[in-house]
């Protein structure tokens, strides 16, 4: 082979030679992070009108405030069911009991220097008790927002699924059917957010 030849090779195959392209992908290490959390809903004996979701507000880093459903890692040891509960409580100060899977959400986002693709599993919870409170320090402001203030209210798109697919869950709930493990598909969203 040519010293042209070699060197229309090396061109067309930068890896070879290391190319820049492979040096950033080797410093930015992906990471998979699987969390749950949930749509505490109360009010699930009463009116439709009168139900309202626990949701939690985070600042991001442009100083918006974003509301969202409550979510968090799934520790070692724990069901993605058990993280929920405990995350609702966490990050809201109220108890719920699973009800049904709403399905899962898949995204990537970076973040120090990492690539991060992250599953969460969301569930639809009954409340069973306790108080607002913002006490956890990843939380801005928690509310409670009527059923129907949702779609409007939710900061993501694939959040804003999820909630439809609890309304559908609750008329079935509401009309005495069986719902079962009824949710969404197990990847309802997939894409990029600004953080995680």
């Amino acid at each position: 082979m040519s010293p042209a030849e070699r060197a229309n090779r090396s061109r067309r195959n930068p890896r070879r030679r290391g190319g820049h392209g492979e040096r950033a992908n080797q410093r930015m290490r992906t990471v998979r992070e699987t969390s749950a959390g949930g749509l505490v809903v109360d009010g699930l004996d009463g009116p439709r009108e009168l139900q309202c979701a626990a949701l939690i507000g985070r600042t991001d880093r442009r100083g918006r405030l974003l509301w969202s459903l409550p979510k968090g890692h799934i520790e070692q040891g724990e069901t993605a069911e058990q993280t929920a509960i405990r995350e609702v409580a966490e990050e809201t100060g109220i108890r719920g009991s699973v009800l049904a899977s709403l399905g899962s959400i898949d995204y990537w986002f970076v973040t120090e220097g990492r690539r991060i693709h992250k599953t969460v599993h969301h569930y639809l919870l009954r409340f069973q008790g306790g108080e607002l409170s913002d006490e956890d320090v990843e939380v801005t402001e928690v509310a409670w927002v009527p059923l129907a203030e949702l779609g409007s209210r939710l900061a993501y798109a694939d959040e804003r699924r999820l909630a439809e697919v609890a309304g559908e869950l609750l008329d079935r709930i509401a009309s005495g059917q069986p719902i079962g493990s009824a949710g969404a598909d197990p990847d309802t969203h997939s894409g990029a957010r600004e953080n995680g």
